[in-house]
């Protein structure tokens, strides 16, 4: 039921909206129209993603809900949070945005919810926490799809916390017995909650997220200077009526309102998550720049959708880049990057190199991407 339910609710509609983001990201990854014609379909899954430099502090903020701390006063808001498609929707009804910061033991998040009726009734830890108005984290600390984090939390400080091994898409399971252990988080309302007698201001969330906690394995996840991390918030809001001074969810889809948007109403595209950048220079003083091979990834991406329709209309997967439309030489900027497909019915790997460094990438059929030492089984 937990997972039925939750599927129903994070993937049920497809993308809508070409976003105006896409013309701009597109034209980094190819200047000429042929190699941007690959793409055609697919503009909204290619936006740029959000991107945020995250400081080192020794001063870790207290976990208390209050978000006036000094630490916090330091560094700078996230954009407000957007319609999860992006581009072309209405912009949410009340904003949100988020702080973050780090020290050698966590990942400290802040968030601002605006919300003139904060309510909530799940008090139980792994309750299912979208089910009311809540704010969640998702973290996918190697940059490879697999494995991410997910942190929900709602106006009474319920946490559901889950693993998840890949995406739903690719047949990925929630591990909801796991916890993120050290978590500490807090609730701080403006105004009262769960009284509909009264106009709230709206509600904010403090998070420590400990680094050993989102390890598994041999894994060590603290960052160092310039580590690169994909994440995105999500903030899920319900339209409401008022019956017998209580609020009662209304039978209509829920608000989804993200950091850095998707495309898609489907928050387990981790590919789409922002980029989080983890910097000990003085706050303020780094530009995040998007790393070049973010940029080949994007091909590899496109290989994997690609294949994705194609084994839809053909309970099999396509057996060369030809098939799917795609160029074996690819122009990316200025440079030049090579692409290759070796493919089964059921199985495909593929592969982009850079011409000058011979750096490679690759990506299979469960969307997760390595860095590769060979381009060939060969």
């Amino acid at each position: 039921m937990v997972y039925s339910s939750w599927l129903m609710v994070h993937s049920h509609y497809s993308p809508r909206i070409k976003s105006i983001l896409s013309l701009f990201f597109l034209t980094l990854l190819g200047s000429s129209a042929k190699s941007q014609a690959p793409f055609k379909g697919l503009e909204p899954l290619f936006t740029t993603p959000e991107n945020y430099v995250v400081y080192h502090t020794d001063n870790a903020p207290v976990i208390d809900g209050n978000i006036n701390d000094l630490a916090w006063q330091q560094v700078s808001w996230t954009n407000e949070f957007r319609d999860i498609e992006g581009a072309g929707k209405p912009n949410p009804a009340y904003p949100t945005k988020v702080k973050m910061l780090w020290d050698d033991s966590c990942l400290y998040i802040a968030a601002q919810i605006a919300e003139p009726h904060v309510w909530a009734t799940l008090k139980n830890h792994d309750d299912i926490v979208f089910r009311d108005n809540d704010f969640e984290v998702f973290i996918d600390p190697s940059n490879t799809t697999q494995p991410y984090y997910e942190i929900e939390v709602n106006a009474l400080n319920t946490v559901f916390d889950l693993l998840l091994n890949k995406p739903y898409r690719d047949e990925g399971r929630p591990i909801i017995s796991w916890d993120v252990k050290g978590l500490r988080s807090a609730v701080k309302i403006q105004g009262t909650l769960n009284d509909a007698s009264d106009k709230d201001e709206g509600w904010t969330v403090e998070m420590a997220i400990p680094f050993k906690s989102i390890s598994l394995g041999s894994q060590n996840q603290r960052p160092k200077e310039g580590t690169l991390w994909r994440i995105n918030f999500s903030r899920v809001e319900w339209d409401t009526k008022v019956v017998d001074g209580k609020y009662i969810k209304l039978a209509l889809p829920e608000h989804n309102w993200v950091w850095s948007p998707q495309g898609v109403v489907n928050m387990h595209y981790p590919e789409r998550w922002g980029y989080l950048q983890f910097s000990r220079q003085a706050i303020n003083s780094v530009t995040f720049n998007l790393p070049y091979t973010e940029l080949e990834k994007q091909y590899l991406w496109l290989i994997y959708y690609r294949q994705k329709r194609w084994f839809k209309g053909h309970q099999a997967y396509a057996l060369s880049l030809h098939d799917l439309g795609i160029d074996e030489s690819v122009i990316i900027g200025k440079k030049n990057s090579t692409l290759k497909l070796e493919a089964t019915k059921h199985q495909f790997m593929a592969w982009i190199t850079d011409t000058e460094s011979k750096a490679a990438y690759s990506i299979n059929q469960d969307g997760f991407v390595q860095q590769s030492n060979t381009t060939s089984n060969e």
